[in-house]
């Protein structure tokens, strides 16, 4: 296997899915320069999941190659988008070399689809090496980037029994004056999220902290909690 087979197969067999009276609707939708092809998400993981079959990285170098390639050649929104499920092999899962990667992904993709895609890939770096991953978060969540800050805010979202409350509580206190509407949104999600877990951390941290989050993260981080 090469990179350049496994890149190669993606690419070929996304373009040959091309829908392009969808394609037009994605592009709009996603109010993206970068064109789309207009192949649905679930078709494009297909498609990954059987160029891997056939040609396998068979190193971690090998796979952040190809993502490399994939991400920074991308010619339509689709190959990003199967970078971003190439991340999800097993070999990438606790790799802390993957950090750089993801963190291209979230600077120079900086639009929803494509930072909320690694969001489970920090989580599961945060789960293996806390105490890398922590103070990173924490450093993130100031970060003059947006984008940045939403994946620290949304990096606990599959964490579950496992969520540092007090990262939680840090990262959303470091945002949630701000008036960027998908600042506002990450942390409604978030909170919605965790309470699934520990609905009561979750109604007392907001009701702690009304006066200054913004009415949307209420909103949203209380959605699933019965009324008191």
């Amino acid at each position: 296997m090469t990179t350049r087979d496994l890149v190669q197969s993606i690419r070929s067999s996304i373009r040959s899915a091309a829908d392009p009276d969808r394609a037009r609707g994605a592009q709009a939708y996603m109010k993206s320069d970068m064109p789309s092809w207009g192949v649905r998400v679930p078709e494009v993981r297909k498609i990954v999941k059987a160029a891997v079959r056939e040609f396998p990285p068979t190193s971690p170098d090998e796979l952040r190659a190809a993502v490399y390639e994939l991400w920074r050649q991308a010619e339509a929104r689709e190959e990003r988008y199967a970078a971003i499920d190439l991340t999800g092999l097993k070999m990438a899962k606790a790799d802390l070399d993957m950090l750089p990667v993801y963190e291209e992904i979230i600077r120079t993709g900086a639009w929803w689809d494509l930072v909320d895609g690694v969001a489970h890939r920090i989580c599961a770096l945060l789960i293996a090496h806390p105490g890398t991953m922590k103070p990173l978060l924490l450093r993130w969540a100031v970060d003059h980037d947006t984008w940045i800050r939403r994946a620290a805010i949304t990096s606990q979202l599959a964490a579950k029994e496992g969520t540092e409350t007090d990262l939680l509580a840090a990262v959303i206190r470091a945002n949630m004056t701000d008036k960027e509407f998908f600042i506002r949104k990450a942390i409604g999600w978030a909170l919605r999220e965790y309470s699934k877990t520990d609905p009561e951390w979750v109604r007392n941290f907001t009701a702690d902290n009304a006066s200054d989050l913004s009415p949307l993260s209420i909103r949203e981080a209380l959605r699933l909690l019965p009324s008191p």
